[in-house]
Order: structure tokens, then sequence, then C-alpha cells
């Protein structure tokens, strides 16, 4: 695309061991070094993943660049199912798409099926199908009766898996430039084209509705004036938001905004701001309330969510925990008791577990689907999480 940036996508690749998650990556990167002129990593590169540190946790994660006809993708390949749960669950890893890898020699298998669980979990919405090893295949019908099975699988977590492309190849026959029955070379290409009209570009950040987490600050001179950094979105002079969570939502207007001891008349995602508010009292303010556009986000105080329960090698609990623990749970700004609730089949959470929960707060907070959050006891971060329902 000569003249006209990328857009950046993120994707990652999931499916059941050895099914050929870190081949396609290489086959990936190899077609598009070879068709785009992007940077070519090599199968050996991307198996040895690097370890990577995210508050508490390792993660090993490979990292791969490479260049569509259209598009910069930023590709996550992780070597365990332990290691992309804990990247996705705390935000250390963030897509905007999943390509499923599964294996024509034996189909659908648990960790295909506890991926696309997975991905409905942490709200990847997007996802294409690599049928891999078709250069080992019995016969067409067993392929096709495969591709029956992932599309049912698909469907039953709601993913519309009729209309999910499908992709038959071999990343093996790619890496290796052979390209019989068009199932090496040609397969992938195909895949790319899919990623490229599958997956839609994602929304930039100062596209989406204003939020920012107020820390307060108290400065002289006409309205309540609160300070935080823009998490999303935009906001301008004289824009109506609401202070959400002040113990409930009270409507308020920017009179005034500076950003780096500049005033200006607009804040954006990114932005440390200091903002100006009318028709509200100091004493209604303290640090955990966010502002937002008005309707976009309410207090609430009973979710679900699935959690990942550190280890004792990870600094976090040496002993599993039962539906009556009651940690601290921090959202954001907001640090609040809650009591967890395990499920019926669940008798404890153990560490290094990773678990549904349903929580009950002591408070109201401002919540949504898909938000992020860490759970503390004794004063360290013993869990990661992430908000998949809200139900008050």
């Amino acid at each position: 695309m000569e003249g006209t940036e990328r857009k950046t996508v993120n994707v990652c690749t999931l499916g059941h061991v050895d099914d050929g998650k870190t081949t396609l990556t290489a086959a990936l990167s190899h077609v598009c070094s070879e068709s785009f002129s992007s940077k070519k990593v090599g199968f050996d590169a991307i198996n040895a993943a690097p370890e990577e540190k995210f508050g508490g946790i390792t993660i090993k994660v490979a990292r791969v660049a490479y260049d569509s006809k259209t598009r910069h993708y930023e590709h996550v390949d992780c070597p365990s199912h332990e290691d992309y749960v804990k990247g996705l669950i705390s935000g250390a890893v963030e897509v905007d798409g999943a390509i499923l890898v599964c294996s024509t020699a034996d189909g659908a298998m648990s960790g295909t099926r506890a991926h696309v669980q997975l991905c409905r979990d942490v709200g990847i919405s997007h996802i294409v199908v690599f049928l891999s090893k078709a250069d080992l295949a019995d016969d067409e019908e067993t392929v096709k009766i495969y591709e029956m099975e992932v599309r049912e699988l698909l469907n039953s977590y709601n993913f519309h898996g009729d209309d999910v492309p499908v992709i038959i190849g071999s990343a093996r026959m790619a890496l290796e430039e052979k390209d019989d029955k068009n199932r090496g070379t040609s397969a992938i290409k195909k895949l790319i084209e899919a990623m490229d009209s599958h997956i839609p570009n994602a929304v930039p950040t100062t596209d989406k509705p204003f939020l920012m987490p107020i820390d307060v600050d108290w400065l002289t001179g006409p309205g309540t004036v609160v300070s935080g950094r823009i998490e999303r979105g935009i906001i301008r002079d004289n824009d109506e938001v609401e202070a959400v969570g002040v113990p409930d939502i009270t409507k308020t207007k920017c009179l005034a905004i500076k950003t780096s001891k500049q005033i200006t008349h607009e804040g954006r995602a990114g932005d440390e701001c200091t903002i100006v508010l009318s028709q509200i009292e100091e004493n209604d303010l303290r640090p955990g309330p966010i502002l937002v556009k008005p309707g976009t986000i309410k207090p609430h105080t009973d979710f679900e969510a699935v959690i990942y329960v550190l280890s004792g090698m990870e600094n976090g609990r040496t002993a599993p925990f039962l539906s009556t623990y009651s940690p601290q749970f921090h959202f954001r700004n907001a640090d609040v008791k809650g009591q967890c609730k395990l499920p019926e089949d669940h008798e404890l959470a153990a560490p290094g577990e990773y678990i549904k929960i349903s929580v009950t707060l002591s408070n109201h907070v401002p919540l949504e689907e898909s938000l992020r959050f860490t759970v503390h006891d004794q004063g360290k971060t013993v869990a990661y999480g992430i908000i998949t329902k809200i139900i008050k």
C-alpha cells in the first residue's frame, strides 16, 4: 500500500497442542515476506518464545510482525494453554481477532474447545479457522466432517460458525514453498485474505465513548477540579458528562480543560488532564469514580468473571480458596471488598487455576463487561480477572 499507512491489527493463533499453531505463524511470516516484503521470522525463533514479565506473572510469548496487502499484523503465539490464559485475562496479550488452528488429522479436540471458550470469556469476537496438516489428511470426506465439527463448535459458543471462514491447508508445505492441490502457499494467501476481510480494524481509542478515572485534585477557582488520565474517547469544552460512582450518577459539564500545563479546548485518550466541572459538590468526589459520556456506564455490585489465580511461584496464594473468600478487588482506580462464589462443581479454586466466579461487591462501582481487574489479599496481587457478565 504505497503512500498509505497500513492499519495495525493484533491477532493470535489458538488451538489444541501440536495442531500446528507455531508452524502456521512461521508460514504466515514466510509468505508475507515473499509477497509483501515484510521481515521473515523462522519457526525456531518463534518456538523459542521469550519470557515477558507482566505484574506478578511471567508469560512465554513470541511476537511476530508481518504485512498483508492492506494491513500490518502483530501476531502473538504462545507455547502453552496456561500462557494464553494468563496473557489474555491479564491484558498482557491484547488481540483483535484469533486464528483457530485445528488439525485435519484429529479434528476438534479438548484444547480446541478450551480456546474457543477462552475467546468467548475474554471478548474476542472475530475468529478465522485454519484446518492444518492437510498434507496428512486421510481423505476429503474426513476433512469435510472435521470442518462441520468446528463450525458446530463455534456455533455452540455463539460465534456464527456457519459464516466463519475456514481455510484448509498445510503450513509445512508453505514453508517448503510447495503448493500441492493449492494447499501450501495458496492456502496461506487465502488465509491472509480471510483475515483482512473477516477481522475488522480495531476501533481507535479516540473513537470510543469518553471515559476518565478520577484522581481528585483541588485547585482554587470556579467549579470543582478533578484530574486523571483519559482512558478512551475525547472531551471538549462544554461537553456534558456524568460522574459515576459518587456514590451514584451525577450529571455535570466540562467548563475547562488543561493538559500538560496548557489550557486547551480538548482532551484525548492518553492525555493526563485537569478538568473543571460544574454542578457537582466537592464532598461527593473521592478517588474511585469515573467521568463518562452520559448513559454509557452505571455502578454495579454483582457480576460474573473469569480469573487466573496466581500460584505461589508467582508470589500469589499458596493455598486454594473457597466460596466464602472475600478479598479486595481493584477496578481502574477503585478498591472495594467483595465476596467470591465458585461454580457448583468446584469446591475450591487452586493456585494456578483458570476459573469462573461470581462476585458481590460491598459497594457500587462503575463496571462494564470486558473490564479487567486484579484481586488483592494481604497487600499482594493474588489473581487477574475479566468481567464476562453484569448481574446487577
